[in-house]
């Protein structure tokens, strides 16, 4: 009964705060402080629960770690750096705090000044994902570094849940190395799960079983088994979609975790003063943020919006904070103070993030000081060339209509797409691709005005993305013809609305086309006198 109760809390709060715009984490720290207040008895099993979304949680990081992405200076150096400027930050704050407050909150050892110091130093990976997801930023360039500085922060995380195991490891734990050697085992086991619950059965093994259990009988902390598992699969094809598959599984055990921290005990006053003054210090953290990103040569508006990206405290801190009131580093009520932190910052980031552009443009005449003599080469300014045409999206449509277009312009083409891979093909077959995402805001800001171009093909597979471009090369005052590929009459109707010359429905002039060849080889009366081609010559 007591089950059924709590998940109706966490559905109820959830749901009420996810309508105002936060995120239904916030609700759930609501519902445990609501189940608390109610005075009714936590449901067993809750904590095995959490520990169990923290597990989860790690090995979908490993699942998703590039390892040679962090190597980049940008992240590792700026991640590393703010690391430590921002906990230094913070634990000064905290003595300030001591000295100004006599409050039993503040009675706080050096060891606990620290930690705390640390846990306020992370900012949220589930944020700054979904922000970046709902502004269709999380590949361009500064959202990449965010997430890349998200991740070697849940990497520090990490380091410090197996140091706080509090014991040592026994001799048997230099067999773990030998995981390395069992890496096709792994791929092998993930070929041969096929799809479905037996897929996702095999990630709750490599998790669970292989990664956490193993560390633990070895004498290691059991999640940092599920993140070194994870990141010895990342390289499997599948990484991404065994990632999506538990994905389900780990936001609902997570559930239970924040569900555990409202049921810690009920806040007070001093506890909600202490959670509003430490959110006070959110622009000093953004501050932090974007002055070290400019020294790796980004622009301010890039450094600007990665760190409004990362204006906030996170989960992991809410984790250390639980691991640092266990070993009684810190007194229990700071985990309150904590969950309300978190709590409090993801109310004040969100509109900053949602109106980032508005603050850019408020705040750009004095960020543009900080900017250094480089730029760094994935944010300097974008130059097509003398270029006539352009072909936005390298797909089969896209590489169609550049073809017929060298007809016409000759070599004065260029096409624009934003997959690595479909780039390196497109050059390789002598055709001139730039790698750009024409659904990144700042590709628009960066593109310089090119007076000879006379045309521009929208061919990108995403209706939204062909509508933003439509709209950005209107905005910029482009002269030039646009044309544009949809999939619905209602598509080329909205098209039409904003400017655009030329809209096909792919699939009427994929149907055409498909007639056409038909009667091509057929001996039809009044077909097209062509030999038959077989089908296998297409």
């Amino acid at each position: 009964m007591m089950i059924v109760i709590l998940v109706s809390f966490a559905f109820v709060f959830g749901m009420a705060l996810a309508r105002i715009g936060l995120p239904p984490m916030v609700g759930f720290l609501v519902a445990g402080f609501a189940y608390n207040l109610a005075d009714l008895a936590p449901p067993q099993g809750l904590d095995l629960v959490a520990d169990l979304g923290i597990t989860l949680l790690l090995f979908s990081i490993g699942l998703k770690l590039d390892v040679r992405g962090l190597l980049k200076p940008e992240i590792w150096a700026g991640a590393t750096s703010q690391m430590l400027v921002t906990t230094g930050f913070m634990c000064g704050v905290l003595l300030l705090g001591q000295y100004l407050f006599a409050s039993p909150l503040m009675e706080l050892s050096w060891p606990g000044i620290l930690v705390l110091g640390f846990a306020l130093s992370f900012s949220s990976t589930v944020f700054a994902v979904k922000v970046l997801e709902d502004k269709g930023d999380l590949t361009a360039f500064y959202g990449r570094i965010a997430i890349g500085i998200l991740i070697m922060q849940d990497l520090f995380a990490v380091l410090f849940l197996s140091a706080s195991a509090g014991k040592l490891p026994s001799i048997w734990a230099f067999g773990v190395l030998g995981l390395l050697f069992l890496r096709p085992v792994l791929f092998w086991l993930i070929d041969k799960a096929g799809r479905g619950e037996l897929f996702i059965l095999c990630g709750l093994f490599l998790a669970l079983g292989v990664g956490a259990e193993l560390f633990s009988l070895v004498g290691l902390k059991s999640d940092l088994g599920a993140l070194l598992i994870g990141v010895l699969v990342a390289g499997h094809p599948r990484a991404s979609e065994l990632s999506k598959a538990l994905f389900g599984f780990k936001e609902l055990m997570l559930v239970g975790f924040f569900l555990s921290i409202g049921m810690t005990g009920l806040p007070t006053a001093g506890m909600l003063a202490a959670a509003v003054l430490l959110c006070v210090l959110l622009p000093l953290k953004t501050g932090i943020y974007h002055y070290i990103l400019s020294f790796f040569g980004l622009r301010a508006r890039s450094s600007l919006f990665s760190a409004l990206s990362l204006t906030n405290y996170s989960e992991f801190g809410l984790i250390v904070t639980a691991i640092a009131a266990g070993q009684e580093l810190v007194s229990p009520d700071w985990l309150l103070v904590m969950a309300m932190t978190v709590s409090i910052s993801f109310a004040a980031a969100s509109p900053l993030v949602t109106h980032s552009e508005r603050v850019y443009r408020k705040m750009s005449g004095w960020l543009k000081r900080l900017e250094r003599g480089y730029c760094h080469p994935h944010d300097a300014p974008i130059d097509l060339g003398s270029v006539k045409a352009a072909v936005f999206g390298m797909g089969r449509i896209g590489s169609g209509a550049y073809d017929e277009l060298t007809g016409t312009f000759g070599k004065a083409i260029c096409g624009v797409e934003h997959a690595p891979e479909r780039v390196d093909y497109h050059r390789g077959q002598g055709r001139n691709v730039i790698l750009a995402d024409a659904c990144d805001t700042e590709f628009w800001m960066k593109l310089k005005k090119d007076e000879a171009l006379e045309l521009v093909v929208l061919a990108m597979p995403n209706h939204t993305g062909n509508m933003y471009a439509a709209r950005q090369l209107r905005n910029l005052g482009f002269n030039c013809q646009v044309a544009a590929i949809a999939r619905f009459p209602e598509e080329i109707e909205d098209l039409s609305n904003i400017g655009v010359c030329s809209a096909y429905n792919m699939y009427e002039q994929a149907g055409a086309g498909l007639a056409e060849r038909a009667l091509e080889g057929s001996h039809l009366p009044g077909s097209p006198t062509r030999g038959y081609v077989p089908a296998s010559a297409d």
